[in-house]
């Protein structure tokens, strides 16, 4: 897929990226409650299901060396390695779905945002930062899903992906989780009324108005 198919596309890209443990993944799911418009794209990762995660709802679960068949096809729009573990954005899923005008929002890290980004540029970045490392450290344990040396190094890459922040578009503080949500929604419906957007989406009205 290139750039410039993407750049044709009448939907919407939304990008969300946080540190482990900052509600990126509960901020999407109640996204997605409110916003019938809005879907999410189902990451591939090669890392173990957690808790009640199932395949196909949150990622798709694959080995390693399926993971590396994928990549040496070129199959991911975007990829990265993240806390020892592979994930990656399908392609053709993105590329399609864009095409028939759906809003797509995708959880993923910095790196493939940055990626992503790059491929598309109206393509909007979000990231989600917690309201202080105390409180982030806390929300990890509280998870109660790893073991403290683990939550540890959680810690020292948050530094580094908060760090990235700088290179996003919007930037969400999730201190209230319903403030944040607002915010959140906010973004979204605000994307859609950019001039830009409305011409991607809407280009029949701009021609029937001599505007396109």
């Amino acid at each position: 897929m290139t750039s410039d198919t993407l750049l044709e596309t009448p939907g919407n890209l939304f990008v969300v990226a946080a540190p482990s443990g900052a509600g990126k993944s509960s901020l999407v799911k109640a996204l997605l409650e409110l916003d019938s418009h809005l879907s999410v794209s189902v990451s591939h990762t090669t890392r173990a299901p957690r808790g009640q995660e199932q395949d196909g709802r949150e990622y798709w679960f694959i080995s390693a060396p399926t993971f590396q068949d994928m990549v040496d096809r070129g199959e991911f729009l975007e990829w990265a390695e993240v806390h020892g573990n592979r994930y990656g954005t399908s392609r053709k899923g993105i590329e399609s779905r864009l095409q028939a005008g759906e809003d797509i929002v995708l959880e993923i890290d910095y790196q493939g945002a940055l990626q992503i980004k790059r491929l598309f540029p109206h393509a909007i970045l979000i990231f989600i930062l917690p309201p202080s490392w105390q409180e982030l450290e806390q929300r990890l344990r509280r998870r109660g899903e790893d073991q403290p040396e683990v939550i540890a190094q959680r810690m020292v890459n948050a530094r580094e992906e908060v760090a990235q922040a700088r290179h996003f578009d919007f930037v969400i503080i999730n201190a209230l989780f319903e403030t944040a949500l607002f915010d959140l929604k906010t973004v979204v419906h605000s994307q859609r009324l950019k001039y830009a957007a409305q011409l991607r989406a809407r280009s029949g009205v701009f021609q029937a108005l001599d505007l396109a």
